[in-house]
């Protein structure tokens, strides 16, 4: 009679600690499995897609401290720019045109300079407001606010993304505003050059909405 041998496998699971902690690691399905629209938010928040890269930088204490870094920096320009607004379209507002020839008390003009100034004082709230949030959160308390996902995901999102939607809004409102003014003039020669801002205006617009859809459709077929 043959006997015969089998190989034993054994299988280590590690200690309930080590599982514990890949499990941390590992992304939820909440922010694996996300809609077109959060991965657009993502996108424009984050720089990628998904959340696979954010999440994984949330598991170490000075990965995490680069990301918050980065985004008070990014904050603190935000609030640079729309204080800068604020008080560029704040003069606007309350004083006349100093030469005759250039008039922007027009309905139109003074419509969009008032929307420029109230969407800066905006951006500079949500943007001061933002940067509290982010100086005084830590590692966990953001890991388990991704986790959750749902509100909480777009909550996190949106803290990133509205300061810098209100500046470009109020940005281009203020654009506009100059464009209406410029275009008004009686001067041919103001006409031309307001023109050629205008083209210029247009082709960097279409220049960045390219390098954004480029870059989206980038990160979306790496996923």
């Amino acid at each position: 009679m043959t006997l015969q041998s089998f190989p034993v496998v054994l299988t280590f699971y590690g200690t309930p600690d080590e599982r514990t902690l890949t499990e941390e690691q590992t992304i939820p399905a909440s922010l694996r499995d996300t809609s077109s629209f959060t991965r657009v938010l993502c996108f424009l928040a984050l720089g990628h897609a998904d959340l696979e890269d954010h999440w994984e930088s949330l598991q170490s204490k000075e990965e995490f401290e680069d990301v918050r870094q980065r985004l008070c920096s990014i904050l603190s320009n935000t609030v640079s720019v729309a204080s800068l607004l604020l008080a560029t379209s704040g003069v606007f507002v309350s004083t006349g045109s100093p030469v005759p020839y250039f008039n922007y008390s027009t309905p139109a003009t003074y419509f969009l300079l008032f929307m420029s100034l109230m969407l800066a004082m905006i951006a500079v709230l949500t943007s001061g407001l933002s940067m509290i949030r982010w100086l005084h959160t830590d590692q966990q308390w953001s890991r388990e606010q991704l986790r959750t996902g749902g509100y909480f995901l777009f909550s996190y999102l949106l803290s990133i993304i509205m300061p810098i939607l209100f500046v470009g809004l109020s940005l281009n409102c203020f654009i506009f505003a100059i464009l209406i003014a410029g275009f008004n003039f009686q001067n041919t020669v103001c006409r031309v050059i307001t023109a050629l801002w205008l083209v210029i205006y247009a082709i960097c617009i279409g220049a960045i909405l390219m390098e954004f859809a480029w870059r989206y459709a980038k990160s979306h077929k790496s996923q």
